[in-house]
């Protein structure tokens, strides 16, 4: 498994915490900074699959 794929999993985590922290405390900016972390998070995710993919895994 790739860092990637482990550092985006770990990045959707934290965007999921803080969006619902968000929502709970009426903090749209936070909601929309877990919302990005959780995207980015995907993207991240995403690219370590596709070198795992390319390295034959």
């Amino acid at each position: 498994m790739d860092k990637d794929r482990i550092k985006g999993s770990a990045q959707q985590a934290k965007g999921k915490i803080k969006e619902v922290a968000g929502k709970a405390t009426g903090d749209k900016k936070l909601e929309g900074e877990g919302k990005a972390d959780k995207v980015g998070g995907k993207i991240r995710n995403a690219v370590g699959g596709m070198k795992d993919a390319l390295r034959g895994r």
